[in-house]
């Protein structure tokens, strides 16, 4: 068996071995990755690719930082596993600097592996804090995969999962560009999904509902920033009711859209937040939820009913810990908004003037998307809701014979690379995107 192995490719190989997520099994082809470093990827045969997808947007500070294994190994040499019932200082720092840089009145950190399992337990503790059973979430949206979070995921991976007994309301969010409410401007979008919100609410029930979920800027969904006023009329509301408000910040937490969390520029304190992803760089498996007094304090003579063997796993904790000091002396956040600011979007803006298949542009930070369409006149998008498109899929071939990684959903491409890299990398990763649209231009049919 091994000398049969041994004679197959490494794609051979991989596939023969390994059941991939979200996949049709016999139809994958994946890229072999030998090595990786800062925005850069490399695969077995030695091509070089700039990374523009931060692979699931989660290398916040690039591939092999060398502070960040450094310290990794160190934490390996010392303690490399340890119940999660005890105490270990990589945790109790990794906890700290979480709330250094959280709202004010923000009392604990919950350790989990990932985001999926911190929505799962930030939706137990509001349950089991109000009493309540029922969450409301945005339809364009992605909390996860487990059984609750993929109930409360919007967007269609969770059709085949969803049997409608998670307690699971969905509502429509703000999205200008297309607009469940008929809005035109911002305000009108912000009144009338906050009203939609509301009355939601009032016909399920005020008493029945724990919590609301919103990822602060949608990403899977779109990199959808929230109007002015939306944000904190959610909290007006939820304060009204008694209703816990999440704040998902697994994908926009970490400097991504350019603050430490991105709940924080509209002026909002959640009552729990989650997070995963950039806390570490994606390093080692991490998560967890940002628990307020109040919460907190339900548990302080309670048994809170959750668990993890590797909560605060060591080697993650100090990846954190690591990550965290290097984005407070670097200045990772500063750079990632200035980059957002000066660059991204400044460029994107004269890449849709160049291509007619854009019909929007936006984001923050180094968290934007590129909408693509076949006609600005009617939004028609160059894939449906829900899927992709031979069209969709020759972009993504383009952008990949550009040595460009790209992260692609739908109709759109989202310029989400590492918040470390360098203005020169940004500008010719952007060059290699021009280039690539062209195609997307080809299927465009509008005037």
């Amino acid at each position: 068996m091994a000398s049969d192995r041994s004679a197959r490719s490494s794609v051979e190989r991989e596939r023969a071995s390994v059941f991939h997520s979200w996949s049709a099994q016999a139809a994958i082809n994946p890229m072999m990755v030998r090595s990786a470093t800062g925005a850069s990827v490399t695969t077995e045969d030695g091509t070089t690719y700039l990374d523009f997808s931060s692979q699931l947007v989660n290398t916040n500070l690039g591939h092999q930082h060398p502070d960040v294994v450094a310290a990794i190994q160190s934490q390996a040499a010392e303690l490399c596993t340890i119940a999660p019932q005890h105490g270990y200082q990589s945790r109790y720092r990794a906890a700290e600097k979480i709330l250094d840089h959280s709202f004010d009145g923000a009392a604990k950190v919950f350790f989990t592996s990932g985001g999926t399992e911190s929505v799962e337990h930030a939706v137990r503790m509001a349950r089991l804090h109000t009493g309540r059973h029922k969450v409301l979430a945005t339809y364009r949206s992605y909390h996860g995969a487990t059984s609750t979070s993929i109930n409360l995921t919007g967007d269609p991976r969770r059709w085949p999962n969803d049997h409608g007994s998670a307690g699971v309301v969905h509502f429509f969010g703000p999205y200008l560009y297309r607009s469940s409410y008929g809005a035109v401007t911002l305000e009108q979008e912000t009144e009338r999904v906050l009203a939609h919100l509301d009355e939601t609410i009032r016909f399920e029930g005020p008493s029945s509902i724990a919590a609301v979920i919103l990822e602060t800027i949608p990403g899977t969904a779109g990199v959808l920033v929230p109007p002015p006023g939306y944000l904190p009329g959610v909290r007006e509301i939820c304060d009204r009711y008694g209703i816990i408000y999440i704040a998902d910040e697994v994908m926009a937490g970490f400097g991504r859209a350019g603050d430490w969390f991105a709940y924080q520029r509209y002026g909002v304190k959640p009552d729990l937040v989650t997070f995963a992803k950039g806390v570490n760089s994606g390093y080692v498996p991490l998560g967890g939820v940002v628990v307020n007094e109040a919460i907190s304090h339900t548990f302080d003579d309670r048994v809170y009913p959750g668990g993890l063997t590797y909560s605060g796993h060591p080697l993650a904790c100090a990846a954190a810990v690591a990550t965290i000091e290097v984005m407070e002396r670097d200045d990772v956040i500063g750079h990632a908004r200035r980059l957002g600011d000066d660059v991204i979007g400044p460029l994107l803006g004269e890449i849709a003037e160049r291509h007619p298949s854009v019909g929007e542009i936006r984001g923050t930070g180094v968290f934007f998307a590129v909408e693509l369409v076949t006609d600005r006149a009617t939004r028609e998008p160059l894939a449906p809701y829900g899927t992709s498109s031979p069209a969709m899929n020759e972009v993504i071939a383009a952008c990949r014979d550009e040595g460009l990684l790209i992260f692609a959903n739908f109709n759109r491409l989202h310029v989400v690379p590492p918040c470390t890299i360098g203005e020169a990398d940004l500008r010719e990763g952007l060059a290699r995107l021009d280039r690539a649209l062209g195609v997307a231009d080809r299927y465009y049919v509008g005037t």
